[in-house]
């Protein structure tokens, strides 16, 4: 399952609510949300009230993806907001397995984030416990940067490590995903594909449209 997941990091805050609708219309069906605190990354981004907000006009999946300092604090609050996935840093956790936890027990699906300098083996146990590992393909906290090349061999490590061990995991991506690195990232494993500038910019449809025919192609490649 290839899931394009268009992040609002990047949208025009002023037209938030008419682009998320343009995004439904061309058959999005996930939503990424990036939560930035200013203490675990350099910036900040927003929280409840926005995403309280847009749920109440969207029936997307809301990817919410918390890059905060110890985000036990919030979990039970972005569910309630609307949060259908919440993603928490191992790097950020002070007990990663209850925290994940946590998020089981909240009735929403566990992800689990590692930046580029993280290695898999560390969240690895976790693989029976969480639907979905996000790679960070550049460093967390701002938008528009260059893809990391080294971390195309850690989504294929992790690719690897979960059909060998038989695990039911996504391998989502974030990250300087463009026309150049797409094909890159699906070769080497990942399946949701989070997208910021590469979707905002410009043409809002036609940029989906686009995008969305590129992973069916690349796709039927790969499998």
């Amino acid at each position: 399952m290839y899931q394009l997941c268009p992040s609002i990091l990047s949208a025009d805050f002023n037209r938030l609510g008419e682009q998320i609708k343009i995004l439904e219309k061309e058959g999005v069906e996930w939503l990424h949300i990036d939560v930035m605190d200013g203490d675990f990354v350099p910036s900040i981004s927003f929280g409840m009230p926005v995403i309280k907000s847009i749920r109440k006009e969207s029936k997307m999946f809301f990817d919410v993806h918390l890059m905060v300092s110890a985000p036990e604090r919030y979990i039970q609050d972005f569910v309630d907001s609307g949060a259908d996935s919440i993603t928490v840093h191992a790097e950020a956790c002070e007990d990663l397995e209850r925290a994940i936890e946590q998020i089981r027990d909240a009735g929403v699906q566990a992800g689990v984030s590692i930046k580029p300098a993280t290695p898999v083996n560390d969240i690895s146990h976790l693989l029976d416990d969480v639907d979905t590992v996000l790679v960070m393909t550049v460093q967390p906290g701002f938008g528009g940067q260059k893809y990391l090349d080294e971390c195309t061999e850690k989504i294929q490590e992790l690719r690897e490590l979960i059909e060998n061990e038989g695990h039911q995991v996504n391998i989502q991506v974030d990250g300087g995903i463009n026309d150049d690195t797409l094909e890159t990232v699906m070769k080497a494993g990942a399946n949701l594909l989070v997208a910021g500038s590469y979707v905002f910019n410009g043409d809002l449809a036609s940029n989906v449209r686009r995008i969305k025919q590129k992973i069916a192609d690349i796709s039927e490649v790969v499998d």
